[in-house]
């Protein structure tokens, strides 16, 4: 039995190291030159970066099973760095329920109420919260102020327009999901997706990396998979792909299928990285709270992990989501970065251009589900019409956001379906 893994991210990498160890014939197909898929990463000096942002919570089992499984859990740290939100030009700390209770822009009562309310979000199951909107129940249960200073700028930050949209659940798996220590393999993520790939290919896998999936269609009862590189035949397709772009590639996909799986919307995500020779601030992930910033995080990722591992770098993420026809998705760099940096002084005053010594930048599709209340009846099966064919990505991951831990979870679902 052969098997054709379509992207070579969490989910695919671990799904093909399960077959590959039950004796499967396994081939994924990656286009990037590097396993890893949103959270591959770039050299920084001696140390690998993601191209966007990455951590781990306490809750994310699956994936962290599988770090000491592939024996790198020795470079699993976690740390409790402060994550700030800027909010009337200052920055406040509001990661824990003791900074919470001390943040002053809210009254007292309206700091208990919230607490309250993520209280319940935390520590109960998400039931009755389907067909329900976040903001409403927000302003509900949590009041206007909690709304107004905290969550309302943060929904609008990520999701624009369609901020009032957004499913309960989701908000839900956001709160629930989070602890105050965050985790990070020392050296980068990528180290993770390096030994899936050397792991499965040691098992007699084949990971084709920078090859770009073209069409899949049904031949002489297998399955045809035509790449940027050339063509591969299986008995087994598996799409870790968004289900819009699965549906572009496999034409055979029946139209019933379309009208509901080929659904919904999605914004790109963005990342300008600064290298600076200072620190920018004494916090991690910095929401930014208050109007016209070009950015809606600020991420600086040595103060979670230390400068030294990347040559006495200071890096910053400058994050944003937007909609597939966003202008700042394609400026150049030059031009990204004349919007960006004034807005640094706005953080710290003191700060200067020439703090910057390199920048790198980008961009990627489909990386945040759009989940709106109707959003769940839109999520396809593991399986589809087409026997051999199946479908398993993020976007069903549902009522959690991305993530590399709900990706490995998912792909141990289906392995135990296709062994």
């Amino acid at each position: 039995m052969h098997t054709v893994i379509l992207g070579g991210g969490a989910l695919g990498l671990t799904l093909a190291l399960r077959l590959a160890e039950v004796g499967q014939r396994v081939s994924v197909v990656e286009r990037e030159p590097v396993p890893g898929g949103l959270a591959a990463g770039f050299r920084v000096g001696e140390a690998w970066l993601e191209k966007f942002y990455h951590h781990l919570f306490r809750s994310d089992r699956a994936i962290i099973r599988l770090i000491r499984e592939l024996g790198l859990g020795e470079g699993l740290v976690w740390r409790a760095p402060a994550n700030p939100t800027l909010y009337g030009g200052r920055a406040y700390r509001l990661d824990s329920p003791l900074t919470l209770l001390r943040f002053s822009p809210l009254r007292l009562d309206e700091r208990l109420r919230m607490a309250a309310a993520m209280a319940y979000l935390k520590l109960l199951p998400p039931i009755g919260m389907e067909g329900r909107r976040a903001a409403p129940w927000i302003r509900r249960w949590m009041g206007e102020g909690p709304y107004r200073v905290v969550w309302g700028p943060m929904l609008r930050a990520k999701f624009g327009a369609l901020a009032e949209e957004i499913a309960l659940p989701w908000f839900w798996a956001r709160v629930h999901d989070r602890s105050i220590a965050l985790g990070y393999i020392r050296g980068g993520f990528q180290l993770l997706y390096e030994a899936l790939a050397a792991r499965v290919r040691a098992l007699g896998g084949e990971v084709c990396l920078g090859s770009e999936v073209r069409a899949v269609t049904p031949h002489d009862g297998r399955w045809l998979v035509t790449t940027s590189k050339g063509s591969l035949t299986a008995e087994r397709v598996v799409s870790t792909l968004p289900p819009r772009l699965t549906c572009r590639l496999v034409p055979d996909l029946p139209a019933s299928y379309r009208d509901r799986y080929d659904w919904g919307r999605a914004y790109s995500a963005h990342c300008l990285i600064l290298a600076l020779d200072r620190p920018l601030t004494d916090g991690y992930w910095m929401n930014i709270n208050d109007p016209g910033f070009p950015f809606m995080v600020l991420v600086e990722h040595t103060n979670f992990m230390p400068p030294e591992d990347y040559g006495g770098r200071h890096l910053v993420y400058l994050g944003n989501y937007r909609p597939p026809d966003d202008p700042l998705l394609s400026a150049d760099k030059e031009t990204v970065l004349q919007e960006f940096l004034p807005a640094l002084a706005r953080i710290n005053p003191a700060f200067q251009p020439a703090w910057v010594t390199e920048s790198w930048m980008f961009h990627a599709p489909y990386a945040q589900p759009i989940v709106t209340v109707d959003y769940r009846e839109h999520i396809p099966p593991l399986t589809t019409p087409l026997p051999g064919l199946y479908q398993a990505s993020m976007f069903q991951v549902y009522p959690h956001d991305r993530g590399q831990n709900y990706s490995v979870a998912m792909a141990e679902r289906l392995a135990r379906l296709l062994r």
